[in-house]
């Protein structure tokens, strides 16, 4: 990609060279984590969560009012990840977990009992 853009962009193509090691920083973890790690659509539908709730209100007294109305958005949406929504299911944030913080690819046998103890 670098070499296609060097030819007509030479700024835009040393900046991704500069940058390689942090865009490539996800094949750090597990391969089937990717899709994951790539995608930001849960900050997306938070995002649109805050965006309908506030459209709602229009105009807002004053900041403050913003402000506990985004907070109680952000804590409802707390309370629903543990129990409702898995993004990335235990065994692969373990395996994750294992493999940034050991330094070695994780061993297909490790289970999140083992990790956790």
């Amino acid at each position: 990609m670098v070499a296609v853009l060097e030819a007509k962009h030479p700024d835009a193509a040393a900046h991704l060279d500069e940058a390689r090691a942090d865009l490539l920083a996800f094949t750090g973890f597990p391969r089937e984590i990717w899709r994951q790690i790539w995608s930001n659509n849960p900050q997306e539908r938070l995002n649109k969560e805050i965006r309908r709730r506030t459209d709602v209100v229009g105009i807002f007294p004053d900041r403050g009012a913003i402000i506990r109305l985004v907070g109680a958005v952000l804590m409802e949406q707390t309370d629903e990840w543990p129990e409702a929504r898995r993004y990335m299911g235990l065994e692969s944030l373990a395996k994750a977990r294992l493999r940034i913080i050991a330094g070695d690819p994780p061993n297909e046998n490790t289970t999140t009992q083992a990790i956790t103890a």
